[in-house]
């Protein structure tokens, strides 16, 4: 079994990926060879937010099944509230609701009491509910809409802190989410050094090309650069 990375997350961290767009994620990860880290589904709630790292604290959602998907279950030990007890303040609430679109896994409630414990956010490949109470709660959240009926009518809570798929995408509890404008994108815990060391580079290149594209530059051999290129960007930046 993978083990559970910590939870916090260091501030230098934090500040290093608020800088990086999830796109250029992506692309780092490409290079590293992860194609599938992009959890599909998962929109800004409102424009505007601002770019959010944290780690994954996950739950999970499975098909509604009449015996246990019911009102009286959101009081069981195995609940969405009591999930929401468990989350460390600085985490992002990652849920697993299968891309469930006529089920919110979240109202007004439940969100003003995560925003109240510290989360940073929620990301969900499913929708909310109570859209403008979610609103009035400033818990930023990435999700793919909004439903008036509750989770159960759709999908039954199983666990949290588990492995899941959102988005189509399997997160680990204590992976991290890079959430921005573009959706919300996964780095796995092992390769957080890794892009902690090439994000802010593969920023400052990408800065660079877009001044040689204002200055009429053409893009073969600019984007990516070739050795001529390559060069021209060391010296304009310091690095030669």
């Amino acid at each position: 079994m993978q083990a559970v990375a910590p939870m916090d997350l260091e501030p230098e961290v934090i500040d290093i990926l608020s800088k990086v767009t999830t796109a250029t994620l992506t692309t780092i990860l490409l290079k590293k060879g992860l194609r599938n880290v992009w959890l599909r589904g998962t929109r800004p709630i409102r424009s505007g937010q601002a770019r959010l790292v944290g780690r994954a604290f996950t739950l999970r959602f499975v098909p509604a099944r009449e015996d246990l998907a019911t009102p009286e279950s959101w009081s069981s030990p195995i609940s969405t509230r009591a999930a929401i007890e468990d989350m460390p303040a600085g985490c992002i609430a990652v849920v697993d609701a299968m891309g469930v679109q006529d089920a919110g896994i979240f109202g007004d409630i439940l969100c003003q009491r995560m925003a109240k414990r510290g989360v940073t956010a929620l990301v969900t490949d499913g929708v909310v509910r109570d859209l403008s109470g979610v609103l009035g709660t400033n818990l930023p959240v990435w999700c793919s809409g909004a439903a008036a009926p509750p989770s159960v009518a759709g999908l039954t809570f199983v666990a949290w802190q588990q492995p899941i798929a959102c988005g189509g995408v399997a997160v680990f509890p204590g992976d991290v989410i890079v959430a921005d404008d573009d959706g919300a994108v996964l780095i796995p815990a092992a390769l957080l050094k890794d892009v902690l060391a090439l994000a802010p580079e593969q920023e400052r290149l990408e800065a660079w090309i877009m001044t040689q594209v204002e200055a009429g530059a053409q893009l073969p051999g600019l984007y990516p650069p070739n050795t001529q290129n390559k060069a021209r960007y060391l010296k304009d930046t310091g690095q030669a």
